[in-house]
């Protein structure tokens, strides 16, 4: 009789163990589950890329170049408080509508010179290697200026 109970007082403390591990494991996995919410899905950061690497390319019309700055200020705005979404500007072009040419993150309130309709724009970017996303875009001197 000593030996039955002795046994299934091992054999519950075995069923415990196992009821606690399972436990933890159930918590741990909702835990990551949180945590995995916050980060973007690829879809997501393809949607997010896309307004802005439609206007890459060697020959960009000014124009273009204007509706992609008005995107970037809209987007920094939109995302004002998240950093990771903001896009950075930085224009190298010297055929420019005058001086103010935009700069860093462009936001609603800033002020820059147009790029000249008449020409045309080498615009690239750069993604963040963690995020996936685009955060800067550069725009230099393209191929032709249609006179």
């Amino acid at each position: 009789m000593e030996n039955a109970s002795k046994a299934l007082i091992i054999a519950g403390a075995i069923l415990l163990a196992i009821l606690i591990i399972s436990l933890g494991i159930i918590i741990y996995r909702q835990a990551s589950g949180v945590l995995n919410s916050n980060s973007m899905s690829e879809v997501d950061i393809s949607t997010f890329n896309s307004k802005f690497t439609q206007f890459a390319g060697n020959n960009v019309r000014g124009a273009q170049v204007n509706s992609l700055l008005e995107q970037i200020q809209n987007n920094n705005v939109t995302y004002q408080d998240d950093t990771t979404r903001q896009v950075e500007v930085d224009v190298t072009a010297t055929t420019w509508n005058g001086n103010n040419k935009p700069k860093g993150k462009i936001n609603g309130s800033a002020s820059y010179d147009k790029a000249s309709t008449g020409t045309t724009y080498k615009v690239t970017y750069t993604t963040d290697q963690q995020t996936g996303l685009v955060n800067k875009i550069t725009i230099a001197n393209g191929g032709s200026s249609n006179s």
